[in-house]
Parts: structure tokens; sequence; C-alpha cells
């Protein structure tokens, strides 16, 4: 009788001990893993005021260190002109970003985003015609996502200060995406030219 209870305690305290085991190894996995707030921006995540805010504020933070990236690894002239735009204008939109966000209490991220950061690695490597080339292609894509979202958050934010920030920013992003195309399709132009030389 004395053995099968003390099997039976035995099998218990294993059970105990892996369960929280188990319990503790979820949470340190969550604890670590990025959530919305960390991770790179995403336009099909369900939309709040904070959200926008912060993707706001990562999308302006790539824009700048890829412009800054451009200025100095680009080729074409032209590209080097859009990159000194994206730098100007980010800059502008970010410190609106914070001064609406200290208004919100709302922590923003401070550097790239790790997709961004994989971006600006991946570019960095490249030089001459075909860094002109990708940036350009990545400019094309992200000002297509910064439209999506800045448009989702005219209609979606809450705060009127967000509101306002959206409609004023959606101009000149489309813009940018314009002049972006334009600057794809030169360079692409120009890579095959010389590619026929």
């Amino acid at each position: 009788m004395n053995q099968s209870l003390a099997k039976v305690l035995y099998v218990a305290g294993v059970t105990t001990f892996c369960t929280f085991l188990g319990c503790w190894a979820v949470l340190a996995h969550q604890e670590n893993t990025p959530t919305q707030k960390q991770g790179a921006r995403r336009a099909n995540a369900p939309y709040s005021d904070e959200v926008f805010l912060r993707n706001a504020a990562e999308g302006s933070l790539a824009e700048i260190k890829l412009g800054q990236l451009a200025e100095e690894k680009a080729e074409s002239p032209e590209v080097k002109t859009f990159a000194k735009r994206m730098v100007e204008d980010h800059t502008k939109a970010l410190e609106e970003v914070k001064q609406i966000a200290a208004q919100e209490s709302i922590n923003l991220p401070t550097d790239l985003s790790h997709k961004d950061a994989q971006t600006y690695d991946r570019l960095a490597k490249l030089s001459g015609p075909e860094f002109d080339r990708a940036y350009a292609q990545e400019m094309v894509k992200d000002h297509q996502k910064d439209i999506s979202e800045f448009k989702r958050g005219e209609t979606a934010a809450e705060k009127p200060a967000l509101k306002q920030f959206a409609q004023h920013e959606l101009p000149t992003l489309q813009s940018h995406l314009e002049l972006a195309q334009r600057m794809q399709a030169r360079v692409a132009r120009e890579g095959l030219s010389k590619g026929k030389a």
C-alpha cells in the first residue's frame, strides 16, 4: 500500500514539475517574441492610434536612414536628389509624430525595425547602378505600403491630431511614390542602355 502511494505521489510530483516547466518555457518565449509594438510595420494588423503612430515613426526612421545611405552610395544624380528629399521630408514627419506621441504619452521606436535593418544591410552591400535599382524598388514598395497605412489612419484614427496628420502627409507620400516610380523607370532604362553598350 505504501509503495503504490509513493508511486502516485512521485508521478504527481513529476507531472506538476513538468507542467510548471512547460508554463515557464511558454512565458519565456512570449517575452522574447516581438509583439506588434516591437515588430516591423504591418498594414494588416488591427488598427489602433498607437499602432499607426508607431508605424509612422518606424517608416520615417527607415526612409531617413535609407535616404542617408543613398546620398552616400547612389551613382545616379536623380537617386541622390530623391534620397535628399526623403531625408528632409521624413525628418519633418518624424518630428510631427514625436509631438503627437508626446501629447498622447505613447513611446515611439528610436531605431530601425528588424525588417528595415535587414533592408538597410542588404542595400549597404550594393553599389553603383545595382544600388540605384534596389533602392528605387524599395522606395516604390515602401511608399505604396505607407500610403495604404495613412489612408487607413485618415479614416480610422480616433484622435483628431492623428487624423489631421494622416490627411496632411498623404499628398506628400503620394508625390514621393510618383517620384520613386519615375526614378525606378529611369534607373532601369539606364541599366538597360549600359548593358547594351
